[in-house]
């Protein structure tokens, strides 16, 4: 073991049995997550209070050892990999619904909770948490807060971000702290608790979370288009906008997904598609039925191949399985995938897509496109054969055209899944010198040891 021995031993004794675990096979499942790095920890951490968690951050200050937050583990960009090694604090024993609160439309949650679980327990009660991440069936509402998680329905509802209400963090010298309210209006001082949502673990560690719920739409309807062409979906998108609608989702897949998704589910609605929209639309019947019309209408004034109608419920999860199944059907081509979340204003997706075919033609591999297109939210996935000569220095040559692409389109190089590890290289541009110094004041006025998260985009 490091020099932190000592520390952890000491650590071990002030612990209830089994908080802190050295065992070698418990080390290997914590050394990383979905990305490609990994490190070992020294010890395993797996608190069941507050309370713990303040001891260990508290001794791991003192100490000067480093502390990586984890959560389900189901990260894309190497954002739980305990690069330094030290302490991986896993949250995922703080797993209660501590309460939820209908008249209040408030739901207090602990971090390891899952996403899905959370949303089922609400609908049954008629309310509606709509932060929707494709990983939600495994993915935590803290590792959700930790990386500002959004989902097909952020489009309408907004991010992770718009249900903090509040948080109970605890601070990397092990002090406790409460911040916001339960109230759904609160501007008693700085809104300090959205601080830590997206701080991906260096500021705090998110201990419970106070969140806001609102009524359970109490019916859906969609739509699923195939298109001849690229410039067709997108032209389409826009006349859905200029018809005044706000869908709660809309969807956009290229041809390489679509060829992919095919091939996995036997889906005769894609054939022939270069293109792909889902657009949903939630609220009332009898008020969805005239929207439907509206939106059928906006889509049919331009060329595509099919419209199909999905109405309520079990019709549009039909369609979203579909959806479900295109970063599966990636992985089924053999190749590697690497996910990249950028976001472009929307007035820039035409551009997007035709730089992505030009990264195509230069560097000889498929890129394949898919995502939220109604925020510019587009996963670009560049599908590399990692058994061809200089394949991954050829996909960092792409990734630094890619990223130089969409800072000069004014987006920005991650919308859902964090800098991480696999983004830092690329962060400082992203977001400019004084940006970047605001950043480390903020770290270092509340992590001032830089025990937390350490080795991230902040260092």
């Amino acid at each position: 073991m490091s020099s932190s021995a000592p520390a952890l031993r000491k650590l071990k004794q002030q612990l209830p049995s089994g908080v802190v675990q050295t065992a070698p096979e418990v080390l290997q499942r914590y050394r990383g997550d979905k990305w490609y790095a990994e490190h070992l920890p020294d010890a395993v951490c797996l608190p069941r209070t507050s309370a713990d968690v303040s001891k260990i951050l508290k001794l791991a200050n003192v100490a000067g050892i480093p502390v990586t937050p984890r959560g389900a583990g189901y990260g894309y960009v190497g954002g739980c990999v305990p690069i330094r090694g030290g302490i991986v604090l896993s949250l995922e024993r703080l797993n209660r619904i501590k309460e939820i609160n209908a008249d209040d439309f408030v739901a207090v949650v602990q971090p390891a909770v899952i996403t899905k679980t959370l949303q089922d327990r609400v609908e049954k009660m008629g309310r509606f948490y709509p932060p929707d991440p494709a990983s939600r069936a495994d993915c935590s509402i803290g590792g959700n807060i930790a990386t500002n998680a959004g989902g097909p329905r952020c489009l309408k509802y907004g991010v992770t971000r718009d249900y903090v209400l509040g948080l109970e963090v605890v601070l990397a010298d092990g002090a406790l702290v409460r911040l916001g309210s339960r109230t759904h209006k609160n501007k008693s001082g700085f809104d300090l608790s959205r601080l830590f949502v997206g701080s991906e673990g260096m500021l705090g560690i998110v201990t419970e979370a106070t969140l806001k719920l609102l009524p359970l739409p109490p019916s859906r309807s969609a739509l699923a288009i195939g298109f001849a062409s690229m410039p067709d979906a997108i032209a389409a998108i826009k006349r859905i906008f200029a018809a005044g609608l706000l869908p709660c989702a809309l969807e956009l897949a290229d041809q390489f997904t679509l060829a992919a998704a095919r091939k996995r589910t036997g889906s005769e609605r894609l054939t022939g598609c270069e293109a792909h929209i889902i657009v949903e639309i939630d609220g009332h019947e009898a008020s969805l039925r005239t929207e439907l019309d509206t939106l059928a209408a906006a889509v049919a004034a331009g060329p595509n191949l099919r419209i199909e109608r999905a109405v309520g419920a079990a019709a549009c999860e039909e369609l979203w399985q579909l959806r479900r199944e295109f970063s599966f059907s990636l992985r089924d081509t053999g190749l590697t995938k690497l996910n990249e979340d950028i976001v472009v204003p929307r007035s820039r997706l035409g551009d997007l897509f035709k730089f992505t075919a030009t990264l195509e033609k230069k560097h000889g591999f498929a890129v394949a496109c898919f995502g939220h297109a109604g925020d510019g939210n587009i996963h670009v996935n560049i599908m590399l054969d990692m058994d061809q000569p200089g394949a991954r220095a050829k996909s960092e040559k792409a990734l630094d055209a890619l990223f130089k692409k969409i800072i000069s389109l004014e987006g920005v190089i991650t919308g859902e899944h964090g800098i991480g590890l696999a983004k830092k290289k690329w962060w400082p541009e992203s977001v400019g010198p004084a940006a970047l110094r605001l950043h480390h004041t903020v770290k270092d006025a509340l992590d001032p040891k830089h025990i937390l998260n350490p080795g991230k985009f902040l260092g």
